[in-house]
């Protein structure tokens, strides 16, 4: 079968395309910006990239053409494929039918935490033996690619994206996906673009719930009263909960600079002792949601927590990208801000007293464009010494936002400057700490460019 892929440099398109590749399709694809690192990726693959979306791709003549959501009407190719009454798909849709059928499928949903505790849930299956197939959003360091199809009778481990289908299917991602195995890691205000507020959203994750059949397991965040309220509206699967006393916790913490460790509860048992090189307690919840779905599949605990001592992390995940004049340069894909407050304490927790931060932060995703969280913004970055906000592109007054941090934040709208004023408070011992979730103007580099010859 020859599939062509409307939005194939996406992370979910681009991972689809690596899993149809594998499976034995030839597929081609087409995006506005045809860029490394995934384009490089995908024709390593043997996968042909058109840049833009001409009309005049028609002439490939594929058997099926797989609509990715960045696609809406009044995109030249779509608009020429629905004039011809031509088959198509959304990328969930194909994945479901023709690559998650039948298989022991499992979901990991929520607002945050989806990357790690899917990376998380693949290596602990890995290591298990278990081979599986997934399809992750990130790049977990432990396999050296985010997807792939493995064996027709494999487990298949996949990130559970809550946001819309494709412009002719407005229901959220995961409901085609149909999980044996659904972890609801947590459930907040997020994609303004789409849901009109949480409840919103809470009807989503009831359509995923209402899929999970009555043999299957929901791993639920027990602490999430937005989760309690879409459980509330039906429940006809096995429920575990993690992160209460009560349910799958974590106990006896003891943070250092290069690991986490913990005993893994399940209520009063204690079920062994973890350690892992992830900070913070929302990586010792995500660990502990991996290690009881595991345990779904046949793999036992004490097995998964001896695979989580050999995780090597998540990229752009606190991920250490340089250290120059003393001063350490960190990625962080955190743009909402409770991502943005857990992942500044998680790094604080690693850090000696009177080790600073100093937050660099984009608002760059659609919520946070539109100003839906910007009144959170201040108690989010509250942990970190300073704050440089890139305000580039914004319809809302960044400055005027993060008053209250008064002296501690500073808002730039050139790069350059940004770079110019964390470089001069910066000192030796600092953690520079960046949070994206796009590419930021390659920032990075810069400031450790500019750290090296200070």
């Amino acid at each position: 079968m020859h599939l062509h892929i409307l939005g194939i440099c996406g992370t979910f398109m681009g991972g689809l395309a690596a899993i149809a590749r594998e499976a034995g399709h030839r597929v081609t694809g087409c995006d506005a910006n045809v860029y490394p690192p995934m384009s490089d990726q995908l024709r390593a693959l043997g996968i042909d990239l058109v840049e833009g979306f001409d009309a005049s791709q028609l002439d490939l003549r594929p058997d099926a053409w797989v609509i990715g959501n960045v696609v809406s009407r009044g995109n030249p190719l779509m608009e020429a494929i629905l004039d011809a009454r031509l088959p198509y798909v959304s990328g969930p849709q194909w994945l479901a039918e023709h690559v998650l059928a039948r298989r022991h499928v499992l979901a990991v949903a929520g607002t945050h935490g989806k990357t790690t505790t899917a990376s998380l849930l693949a290596w602990i299956l890995e290591a298990a033996g278990r081979a599986p197939g997934f399809l992750i959003g990130g790049v977990p360091t432990n396999f050296p690619f985010s997807a792939r199809a493995a064996a027709a009778d494999a487990p298949f481990v996949i990130e559970a994206d809550e946001y819309d289908t494709a412009f002719f299917d407005k229901r959220s991602k995961f409901v085609h996906y149909r999980p044996t195995t659904a972890i609801l890691n947590n459930l907040e205000f997020d994609h303004a673009d789409i849901f009109p507020d949480l409840a919103a959203i809470e009807t989503q994750f009831h359509h995923l719930v209402r899929t999970v059949p009555r043999r299957g397991r929901l791993v639920v965040n027990g602490a999430q009263d937005s989760l309690a309220r879409v459980l509330a509206r039906g429940c006809w699967s096995e429920r575990v909960e993690f992160d209460t006393e009560a349910g799958w916790h974590a106990a006896n913490v003891a943070e250092s600079a290069d690991a986490t460790e913990f005993d893994v509860m399940r209520g009063a048992d204690r079920i062994g002792r973890c350690r892992m090189p992830l900070a913070g307690r929302h990586n010792r919840a995500n660990a502990i949601a991996a290690i009881a779905a595991a345990e779904h599949v046949g793999v036992a605990p004490a097995d998964a927590i001896d695979a989580l001592g050999r995780f090597g992390g998540v990229r752009r995940r606190l991920e250490v990208r340089g250290t120059a004049g003393g001063v350490t340069v960190i990625d962080d894909f955190a743009h909402h801000p409770s991502a943005i407050e857990t992942t500044i304490d998680g790094l604080r927790a690693r850090l000696a007293p009177g080790e600073r931060i100093l937050a660099v932060v984009e608002p760059r995703s659609n919520t946070m464009k539109l100003g839906a969280m910007k009144a959170l913004l201040p108690g989010s970055l509250a942990g970190a010494e300073r704050t440089f906000c890139f305000a580039g592109g914004l319809g809302w007054d960044a400055a005027e936002a993060l008053a209250p941090l008064g002296a501690k934040a500073s808002v730039h709208h050139e790069l350059d400057a940004l770079v110019a004023a964390v470089v001069a408070e910066a000192r030796p011992g600092d953690r520079v700490l960046v949070m994206s979730n796009g590419g930021f103007g390659g920032v990075h580099g810069r400031l450790l460019d500019a750290l090296g010859r200070r």
